[in-house]
């Protein structure tokens, strides 16, 4: 063997450099080991629920909420207390714990629990942006247009919106719309194709911008090891944090653009405004109300209980600010009507709670600055009857709602208060977030939370000015007004200005929670986000379902990994320890490398390396095959070695390009822990390259040259396939009958329909954990109820105690607080199934949710889309490969059909088999990774056979098709069989052990072995003998007049 000694060299270098690798994740484990063990013998010492509360229930399951959040708050205390003490050292010296963990292996959110988020940039908001916000209806209309086509159009959107808008606008350019605001980059005589590449260039600047802002964003979590990718070709940002147990605090950090803006707000001190109201009060109730009751006035009397306050001052002249009164709902008055008060009303005031002007003890005039409280679920309807009755108003009055109100226990509640902003008819506020020099958390004179603000110079300036402004006359307590701080297009607080603040430096003040502030601060710092991002794609894993699938994944890889290991001492006698050896180093430096590169190791990943453990000896199988068969030849020890390796080089390289080649286009289409399989594969396939061929061979000459030779028979292979002579083509008729009805029924499946997963189908999906087995069907009708009529879909994950639940109930509500209302919804449905007494907090927790998703349709229809393209794609690439490589295009031809063959019975079992099995045969990406590998896979038996039947066709030139296909089938009937049982094995473990995440992968990927099989056999290698007349194998000659077939 040549380069001997660089094979020795780089086997010992993979095996220091993953030892280094793994170091630091044995080291870091050891660590946190020790830790959660004091961490819980803390919390032992505290007395336990059962001995606190013998006997309440309820007061137990408080108890031990506290305990588990004990638990973690103490767990969390010891690592970063000890983050700098030192466990290893590395090439750089100590290792402290910190750095240590910043190069363990990283584990996927569906191992250790976390949060998934898909975040798409919005392109609709940039094109608003760049058009200067045109009310242009037909620019609107376009843009709406262009959305709804988005889901059903492989064109990007800035195609689709340019499209739409030559439909509505024939004749206008483009540079109307946008010229304006371009800052001189275009002008009005800009032709439309230099503006489509003016926008499309500013689209990229803002990905680019919102992905880099984002990324600061995310570093402010706190969260270990927290992952971002960019996916610009669809717009798209991939961000995993996990650990993270706040999923409100991800949406709103992720989703928030951080467009801050200070504007001037409408009282009913402006005698147009209120008046307005008033005239508008009285249409909408002889519209919509009683009758009976036209009249109503708006009433400024009402006399304020002043219990909150929210204020805006200056930041170095403390003692000058004011309590206000009336700010967020804390007068007596705004609270006290509760949701069932307002949805009772038959006028105006069914969807609005009045707030009224009001006067303190000493009768001074206290005004608010929004008009009432309206519930959050009725936003939209009350924004619709007021651009209703917009002429009513001043024409440049724009609404906005506020943040939620919170009562004296920081509870939420489900009122918001309704603003008038004054635009002076402006697109854009006075003074903005780009203002903002600095923010940071703090505290006022009262020790309450509040984010203080640094501006800079020209901002200053016209803070000075619109301050100056509100604070009116000094001598006037009544004269001062409010400013709105608006924060995207949310009003989060509109303090009365009490003087002017001359130095930039002022403070926002509110009920925020210290984290609260400190994130508003962080998102003010880091700046606007250009584009909006939006959540389409979300998915939430608890560290308990992680385990379960480390545990499932570890006892499949372990089982795996000890049944490969001893079939092939069984079967190729010593020769199989030099088998094992490649396969322990191939397992050990994928694992090394997957470390060494920062990668993520999902449950899919582990699927990976258990799917490694069955392809990775079929390189020596295929060798070792060969090898027997030359010394079944009667060739001598040393020539059999040698003939073997080299007439197993070009199917093994075949073999294992067209796996590679299915692995990249996965790892490019695929998304997630689909990605992690696609990475683990592709560095296990490369590695089996190098340790199957390379270190194989080293190891065996090694043997031989210390004078000892390794046997590769034993009594049971000796006599398997021995001489087999069966006459495969003769039943290739009957073949093609099963195949034509392979793919009647294949065509049928679709009639038929599939279990599309919440992926492909988009809604939300939670999996809920009962303490008891529940009726499938009662919490089928009670949640249909809750949902209002939208049927649920319901699998049951192993007995009746643990469901899954998918509802499209709410989701095209782009509304923040959608997901709490269908979470809050999926509560009150379940409630006769849960524990009586059992509160929302409770429920939302790991231990009853362990994992929830939800995908938007418009992601659902661009992932369905992309595994068709994927899969497609693959077959292309492997037509074009086995062209390429055997010059002959009925080989492309029967590979192609063979693959369909392989994918059409797979979607056959699973459209059928649907309702049939226990388990779920969804169709989303964990399916469309499991049939590229079956493509990849099922290639290596064809490959095999065909460069036999290449190989056969020279030393028989003059033989029949029939006879050339025959043998060469037999002759490689061992090697088929052998490689395809070591995976099917591995696949077989995999699906009995591995856990409920990856069933359906391994389900389908037997299918596909076990097709793969057949179709090599039955499928692609008698199209050769029938396609091609009198054309030779393997080459462009013409046979002799010589049948095709011994029998047809």
């Amino acid at each position: 063997m040549q380069l001997k000694g660089l094979v020795r060299f780089f086997t010992v270098l993979l095996i220091i450099y993953s030892l280094y690798q793994l170091s630091f994740t044995w080291f870091v484990r050891n660590h946190e080991k020790k830790l959660a063990a004091q961490a819980r013998s803390y919390v032992n010492a505290l007395p336990s629920a059962t001995a606190k509360y013998p006997n309440d229930a309820a007061t137990q399951m408080k108890y031990q909420d506290t305990l588990d959040k004990i638990y973690e708050s103490r767990l969390a205390y010891l690592e970063d207390s000890t983050k700098d003490v030192t466990l290893t050292y590395g090439i750089n010296g100590a290792m402290s714990y910190q750095k240590s963990k910043e190069e363990e292996l990283n584990l996927g959110l569906d191992l250790q629990g976390g949060m998934n988020v898909m975040l798409e940039v919005e392109m609709s908001g940039l094109l608003k942006s760049l058009a200067n916000n045109s009310k242009d209806p037909n620019f609107l209309s376009a843009l709406k247009n262009a959305d709804s086509r988005k889901a059903n159009s492989d064109a990007d959107f800035i195609t689709l919106f340019i499209q739409e808008y030559r439909k509505l606008e024939a004749n206008r350019p483009l540079a109307a719309l946008f010229a304006g605001a371009s800052s001189g980059k275009i002008d009005i005589n800009t032709t439309d194709s230099k503006v489509e590449t003016y926008i499309r260039g500013e689209a990229k600047t803002a990905y680019d911008v919102t992905f880099d802002r984002l990324s600061t964003r995310i570093d402010q979590f706190g969260v270990a090891q927290p992952t971002i990718n960019a996916l610009p070709d669809r717009q798209l940002i991939n961000v995993e944090l996990p650990g993270i147990k706040d999923k409100e605090r991800v949406r709103k950090l992720l989703q928030s653009t951080a467009n801050l803006q200070f504007w001037e707000v409408y009282t009913l001190q402006d005698n147009n405004y209120a008046s307005g109201w008033n005239k508008a009060v009285e249409l909408f109730n002889a519209k919509y109300g009683n009758k009976k009751d036209t009249t109503a006035k708006i009433d400024t009397t009402k006399k304020t209980d002043t219990t909150g306050t929210t204020t805006v001052a200056n930041a170095n002249d403390t003692g000058k600010t004011k309590k206000l009164s009336d700010e967020i709902g804390k007068t007596t008055d705004t609270t006290a009507k509760s949701t069932e008060d307002l949805t009772a009303q038959t006028t105006i005031e069914k969807y609005i709670q009045f707030a009224g002007v009001s006067r303190d003890e000493a009768g001074n005039v206290s005004v608010p600055p929004y008009i009432g409280n309206v519930l959050i679920r009725d936003t939209a309807k009350v924004r619709g009857y007021l651009e209703e009755l917009r002429a009513n108003f001043p024409s440049d009055v724009a609404w906005a709602f506020g943040t939620p109100f919170k009562d004296k226990d920081g509870k939420t509640s489900d009122l918001v208060g309704l603003y008038g902003l004054k635009t002076f008819g402006r697109p854009t506020a006075k003074l903005e977030g780009d203002a903002i020099a600095n923010a940071n958390m703090s505290f006022d004179q009262y020790g309450k939370v509040e984010v203080q603000m640094e501006m800079k110079n020209f901002g200053a300036v016209i803070w000075k000015k619109m301050t100056e402004d509100a604070a009116g006359d000094p001598n006037n307590p009544n004269d001062n007004k409010p400013i709105a701080i608006v924060l995207d297009n949310v009003v989060f607080s509109a303090p009365n200005v009490i003087n002017a603040i001359p130095n930039g430096i002022s403070s926002i003040s509110g009920n925020y929670t210290q984290q609260e502030a400190t994130d508003l601060a962080n998102i003010l710092k880091i700046g606007k986000l250009p584009a909006p991002a939006k959540i389409v794609q979300e998915q939430q894993v608890g560290p308990t379902l992680g385990a379960e699938a480390i545990r499932g994944g570890t006892m499949a890889f372990l089982i795996s990994f000890v049944v490969i290991f001893l079939l092939m001492l069984v079967y190729y006698n010593t020769s199989g320890w030099v088998a094992n050896i490649a396969l322990i180093l191939n397992l050990l430096f994928t694992v090394g490398i997957l470390a060494g590169l920062g990668a993520t190791l999902t449950a899919p990943g582990i699927a990976g390396l258990v799917l490694t453990i069955g392809m990775a000896v079929d390189t020596n199988v295929i060798i070792y095959e060969r090898i027997k068969e030359e010394l079944t030849r009667g060739k001598g020890y040393l020539p059999a070695i040698n003939d073997g390796y080299k007439r197993s080089l070009p199917p093994v390289l075949d073999g294992h390009i067209t796996t590679l080649l299915t692995a990249i286009i996965l790892f490019y289409f695929g998304l997630g822990p689909v990605k992690g399989f696609a990475t683990t594969q592709i560095i296990g396939i490369l590695l089996s390259l190098f340790c199957g061929i390379l270190v194989s061979r080293w190891v065996t000459e090694w043997f031989t040259n210390k004078k000892r030779h390794l046997e590769y028979f034993t009594g049971v292979s000796r006599r398997v396939f021995k001489h087999a002579k069966y006459k495969f083509i003769e039943y290739r008729k009957v073949a093609y009958v099963i195949s034509f009805v392979v793919l009647g029924l294949g065509i049928a499946a679709f009639f038929n329909g599939f279990d599309y997963g919440v992926e492909f189908n988009g809604g939300r999906s939670y999996t809920v954990q009962f303490d008891n087995k529940v009726d499938v069907e009662k919490v089928r009708e009670d949640l249909k109820a809750t949902f209002e009529g939208d049927n649920p879909i319901i699998k049951t994950i192993g007995d009746n105690s643990k469901l899954d639940i998918t509802t499209s109930y709410l989701i095209k509500d782009s509304r923040t607080e959608a997901d709490s209302i269908v979470k809050i919804k999926l509560m009150q449905g379940l409630k006769d199934h849960l524990p009586q007494g059992m509160t929302f907090d409770q429920f939302n927790t790991e231990k009853y949710v362990p994992q929830s998703k939800k995908v938007l349709p418009t992601i659902s229809d661009d992932l369905k889309k992309g595994a068709v393209k994927a899969t497609l794609f693959a077959m292309l690439v492997i037509f074009l490969y086995i062209f390429i490589r055997f010059r002959d295009w009925r080989y492309s031809l029967g590979t192609i059909v063979a693959l369909l063959h392989d994918v059409l019975v797979t979607l056959i079992v699973f459209s059928f088999a649907k309702h049939i099995v226990p388990f779920p045969l969804e169709i989303d990406q964990h399916f469309i990774a499991a049939i590229l590998t079956v493509i990849g896979f099922s290639m290596n038996d064809t490959v095999i056979v065909f460069d036999r039947i290449r190989e056969d066709s020279k030393l028989m030139p003059n033989a029949p098709r029939g006879e050339i296909i025959n043998r060469a089938i037999n002759e490689t009937l061992s090697r088929t069989i052998m490689t395809s049982l070591t995976v099917f094995l591995t696949l077989l473990i995999l699906f009995l052990v591995g856990g409920e995440v990856t069933k359906g992968f391994a389900f389908a990927m037997l299918i596909g072995v076990i097709t793969g099989i057949y179709s090599s056999v039955f499928v692609a290698a008698p199209i050769l003998v029938d396609l091609g007349g009198t054309r030779k194998l393997g080459t462009s000659e013409k046979e002799k007049t010589i049948p095709t077939d011994t029998k047809s």
